[in-house]
């Protein structure tokens, strides 16, 4: 059959072909967007290994150790003494028993865990990379930040990410990889996903943020504990702007899209149970707390979808209003306002 082609055919497709390059262009321009310059002054983070000298530790010098490891680290070693161990700093003797049983326990498997703690953190060069550039874009939004001293230590599973002033404690031994038998014991399933090496810049930003921005609404719907928290998320995705909203999130690849695929049923099932409005702990704990899922939301969805969608609505406000900075986004307290002017429809 002969091809037919028409004037009007021809301009149809040159509508429909200069319409997909305009929505190209501004989605270019959009995602050309950024809120950090080329020339800022690049910051160092200090990173003390204090997990090798705690491995040092031997039973037959247990005591000479200790004193080592006190006028080495005179911060860091009693804050881990009395926080991690649950010892008073002041009782050597006691800490002298602990340590070493502490360090050799056969029940959650340290031993192994320490030598694999040893292996996967041997080299830190992405680590340190990572961190400083974070720092580095922290430093320019906020001028007044003092650039903190990152610790790796050895927790005994208790604490992932821990501060003290200016001090951000690591436990590396929380990292060691989703796949890690030893997790078995002491996490639930859906925790595991952010028990990587690489999650730690993620953890280390967003925990600092959430410590350094602290909630100032006079409020406590869920409404305005969403929109926080997604504030802290949005600016997290930006401080690491080359990592997936999953990434951010600490969700898999597969879940994220699970919530893009729902978003529009989502927000209206948030909207038709009014629960923006609401502040009983059990539906603020459903949307913000980590869990296998979100209750109030469906079996199928991750936890922490009310972070999510917080998140979304703060980037919908961002894309309405490209006049606000990132440091009036956080400043900004009123969760109606940010709702209202982010036109957030999905």
């Amino acid at each position: 059959m002969k091809k037919i082609f028409s004037a009007r055919t021809g301009h149809n497709r040159f509508v429909i072909l200069y319409a997909l390059f305009l929505l190209l262009a501004m989605s270019s321009c959009h995602r050309g967007r950024t809120y950090f310059p080329s020339d800022m002054a690049p910051q160092q983070v200090e990173i003390v290994r204090f997990d090798n000298a705690l491995l040092n530790v031997h039973d037959s010098t247990v005591a000479q150790d200790i004193r080592v490891l006190y006028d080495e680290f005179p911060l860091f070693m009693p804050m881990w003494v009395e926080d991690i161990l649950g010892i008073p700093t002041a009782d050597t003797a006691f800490l002298e028993q602990a340590l070493p049983q502490f360090l050799n326990d056969t029940t959650y498997g340290f031993r192994r865990t320490n030598q694999r703690e040893q292996e996967m953190f041997a080299d830190i060069s992405d680590l340190q990379e990572s961190v400083n550039q974070a720092f580095t874009r922290i430093k320019y939004l906020y001028p007044e930040t003092d650039i903190p001293t990152l610790y790796l230590f050895i927790s005994g599973f208790n604490a992932p990410v821990y501060f003290n002033e200016d001090i951000i404690g690591v436990g590396a031994d929380m990292y060691l990889g989703s796949d890690y038998e030893y997790y078995n014991r002491v996490v639930y399933e859906y925790q595991k996903q952010t028990m990587r090496p690489e999650c730690i810049p993620v953890d280390i930003v967003s925990a600092w943020l959430f410590r350094t921005l602290p909630y100032t609404s006079t409020q406590s719907r869920l409404l305005e504990q969403m929109i926080y928290r997604g504030k802290i998320m949005f600016l997290t995705a930006q401080i690491f702007d080359t990592l997936e909203g999953f990434e951010i999130m600490g969700w898999t690849k597969e879940q994220w899209e699970w919530c893009e695929r729902n978003e529009e049923a989502i927000w209206h099932l948030v909207m038709d149970k009014r629960d923006l409005f609401k502040t009983e702990s059990v539906v603020l704990t459903s949307y913000l707390n980590d869990g296998p899922f979100t209750a109030e939301i469906s079996q199928d969805s991750p936890g922490r979808v009310g972070i999510w969608l917080g998140w979304r609505i703060a980037e919908s406000y961002m894309e309405h209003n490209e006049a606000v900075t990132l440091q009036q986004l956080m400043a900004e307290p009123d969760a109606q306002k940010i709702l209202e002017e982010s036109y957030y429809k999905p």
